[in-house]
C-alpha cells in the first residue's frame, strides 16, 4: 500500500485524488490536508487536467476529522488551513466530482461539499455529526449545507446529527446521484467522461460565472455575464469547425 495520505492518478485529462487512510476510514488529519492542498494547488495550474474526482480508499469516503488528532492538539500550518483547503477545492477551475461510499460524516461531508457534483452509493452514510461530539463547524458546513438542501433541512440535519443513506440524501438534493454500490465506479467514470468530452474552456468559464453570480444580485449577474469577463474558450474555433454527430 502507498504511504501517501492522498494519492493522485491522472488518466486522459481526469485527475483522481484518493484519501488513503483506509484503516482509519480516511479520517482527516492536518497532514492529510497538507498533502491534499499540494495536489489541489498543482491541479489548479495544470491545464492538462479537465476534470477531478475526489475519492476515499477502502470502505469509506471519509469518516470526518480524526478525533485523536483533535485530542492531541494537532494543527495545520495556519489557523484556517483546513477550511482554506476546502475553499481551494471549491475554487478549482475544473469540474469536480465527489465519489462517496461508506461513511461521509462531519468534516468528510464538509470536504465533499467543496466538490461540484456528489455521487453516492446506496449504502453510503452521510451526515453532520458535529453535535454528537460537541464540536462546531468551521470548514464551511453552515454555508455549503444550506446551499445544497435549504436552510430548514440543513437545520434539521445539523441539530439532529442524523445520518442519511444515499437514497435519502439524493431525495433532498444533498447528493446529485445515488446508485447501487457496485455501480458507483462506473457511474462516476461515465459522468467524468461526459464532462471530458466537452470544452475545458467552456467548463472553466461556466464554473467561474456560476461562482461570481452567487455573489451578485440576479440583475447584476445577468449584466456581468454579458460582458464576457472570462473571455471565450481557447478551443472554440477548433470545435466549431468539426462536423457534429
Amino acid at each position: 500500500m502507498s504511504n501517501e495520505l492522498v494519492m493522485r492518478i491522472d488518466t486522459g485529462g481526469l485527475a483522481t485524488l484518493t484519501l488513503n487512510r483506509p484503516d482509519k476510514l480516511n479520517a482527516l488529519t492536518p497532514q492529510v490536508f497538507v498533502q491534499l492542498r499540494a495536489h489541489i494547488d498543482a491541479i489548479a495550474q495544470d491545464k492538462t487536467v479537465r476534470c477531478v474526482v475526489l475519492a476515499g480508499n477502502g470502505r469509506s469516503f471519509c469518516a470526518g476529522h480524526d478525533l485523536p488528532a483533535i485530542a492531541a492538539g494537532e494543527h495545520g500550518p495556519s489557523p484556517d488551513f483546513e477550511a482554506e483547503t476546502i475553499d481551494a477545492l471549491e475554487a478549482l477551475p475544473q469540474p469536480t466530482i465527489a465519489r462517496i461510499q461508506g461513511h461521509c460524516l462531519t468534516g468528510g461531508l464538509e470536504l465533499a461539499l467543496g466538490c461540484d457534483l456528489l455521487v453516492a452509493a446506496e449504502s453510503a452514510l452521510i451526515g453532520d455529526t458535529h453535535g454528537q461530539w460537541g464540536l462546531a463547524p468551521i470548514w464551511g458546513m453552515s454555508v455549503r449545507l444550506p446551499e445544497r438542501v435549504g436552510r430548514a433541512k440543513a437545520k434539521e440535519l445539523m441539530f439532529t446529527s442524523r445520518r442519511l443513506r444515499g437514497s435519502a440524501a439524493v431525495a433532498i438534493g444533498l447528493v446529485d446521484h445515488c446508485v447501487a454500490d457496485d455501480a458507483l465506479d462506473a457511474t462516476v467514470a461515465a459522468l467524468a467522461a461526459e464532462i471530458l468530452q466537452n470544452s475545458a474552456g467552456t467548463n472553466r468559464i461556466d464554473k467561474a460565472l456560476l461562482a461570481a453570480g452567487a455573489q451578485q444580485t440576479r440583475n447584476e449577474a445577468l449584466r456581468y455575464e454579458r460582458t464576457m469577463p472570462f473571455g471565450l474558450p481557447e478551443d472554440m474555433m477548433e470545435r466549431m469547425s468539426k462536423p457534429k454527430r
